[in-house]
């Protein structure tokens, strides 16, 4: 047994890979070849076959930096393997693909793209497809025992920061046989690591706080290798690996994460109270908050609260559209994770899509405004908001 005690998130965030230092690197060069090359046909049956890991094709996913990225992020989850993806909805497609075909049940509220998807274009492949509210456990219950194998969802969700018990998901569904895959990009695996709770698959759109700074795309599923084993020939068929540059990109992202995603959670904690203390904010959905519903939960299964909140203009849709075309620092613009503020209007962006009765029924009202907070200097956000939100 070794002595070594285990490290900790921001050491393996830095050191999680296997070393690549024939020059005394510090990190892995990019290896942005696409075909790689043998000494002998035996030794490529090797690669081929999965005796030996290496070089062989990159849309393969077989890349050394593909692997070097790959190792930190299964790392930072607790997880065995980890694939990469060219986005969180690639990802997600070959999730569903793979582990979806005795039917998909996503709890609560989600990403409009990722709704879009379950609704419209997987039933069109024969997939049985189901969207319930979070409070909706009756039709959960009925779903499972139907033969349902597959549980999804987001905690916090997108848009509204509902926190959903994770053990107690896991415990569900793991009674009736089926798979629990969680959509963790919002928490971020510092503030939140499933697998350590229950779940079985863990997706991340890295577009977001994994890359952090708003200048690659791409996606993450990590898991044991036997799940993950499956949903390899999706990604390698469907031409869904990213290139290495990406992925190098990514790489130098994770070394600043754990730092970058504390100050977030400083930064929206800020935000999140002041804007509960204006008079012009009808409420604040954010799990940091006391009064917040899941913020008892959220305190058990989170290490952080994170940078996202929402906020709902008193008024109605053009009250939140005047406030968000105000805003002079935080940037009117979609995604979020990334070092600047940005702020979206759900129904016209992240939940466009969706009709405004479904909008309705899920709790996010048209004078809903979503805020990615970044690390600029929390008062400054403060200050930008007020005046947006003055006469």
């Amino acid at each position: 047994m070794s002595d070594t005690p285990p490290q900790r998130l921001a050491t393996r965030a830095i050191h999680g890979h296997t070393a690549d230092d024939a020059y005394g690197s510090p990190y892995p060069p990019v290896y942005n070849t696409t075909t790689f090359g043998f000494a002998s046909t035996a030794d490529l049956l090797d690669v081929i076959d999965g005796r030996t890991r290496g070089g062989l094709y990159t849309r393969y996913g077989l890349n050394p930096t593909i692997f070097a990225l790959e190792e930190t992020l299964a790392g930072l989850e607790s997880a065995e393997a980890a694939w990469v993806f060219a986005s969180g909805m690639a990802a997600l497609s070959a999730l569903f693909l793979t582990h979806g075909r005795d039917g998909i049940v996503c709890v609560g509220d989600a990403y409009g793209g990722t709704l879009e998807l379950l609704e419209r274009q997987l039933p069109g492949l024969g997939l049985r497809t189901h969207c319930i509210l979070g409070h909706e456990t009756d039709r959960l219950d009925a779903l499972l025992a139907d033969g349902v194998k597959l549980v999804f969802f987001e905690t916090p969700t997108n848009p509204t920061l509902d926190i959903v018990d994770i053990r107690a998901m896991a415990a569900r569904a793991h009674a009736h046989g089926a798979l629990v895959a969680i959509d963790n990009t919002f928490a971020s695996p510092v503030n939140q690591r499933p697998l350590e709770l229950g779940a079985d698959i863990v997706m991340h759109s890295a577009t977001k706080y994994l890359g952090g700074h708003s200048d690659l795309t791409a996606g993450v599923l990590m898991g044991s290798r036997a799940l993950l084993e499956p949903v390899w020939a999706w990604r390698k068929n469907l031409g869904t690996v990213p290139s290495p540059e990406t992925c190098a990109l990514l790489s130098r992202s994770l070394r600043t994460l754990v730092v970058r995603v504390r100050q977030h959670n400083a930064n929206a904690q800020a935000v999140a109270e002041a804007m509960a203390r204006h008079p012009k904010i009808a409420r604040v959905h954010y799990p940091g908050l006391p009064d917040a519903p899941g913020h008892a939960l959220a305190k058990t299964q989170m290490n952080g609260f994170g940078g996202m909140l929402s906020i709902v203009v008193r008024g109605g849709r053009d009250d939140a559209t005047r406030v968000a075309d105000r805003l002079k620092l935080i940037r009117l613009a979609p995604s979020l994770g990334g070092v600047e503020s940005l702020v979206t209007q759900p129904c016209t962006t992240t939940h466009h899509g969706i009709t405004p009765e479904e909008r309705a029924r899920r709790g996010i009202p048209d004078a809903m405004l979503r805020l990615s907070i970044g690390l600029e200097d929390a008062g400054d956000l403060i200050a930008d908001l007020e005046q947006a939100l003055g006469d």
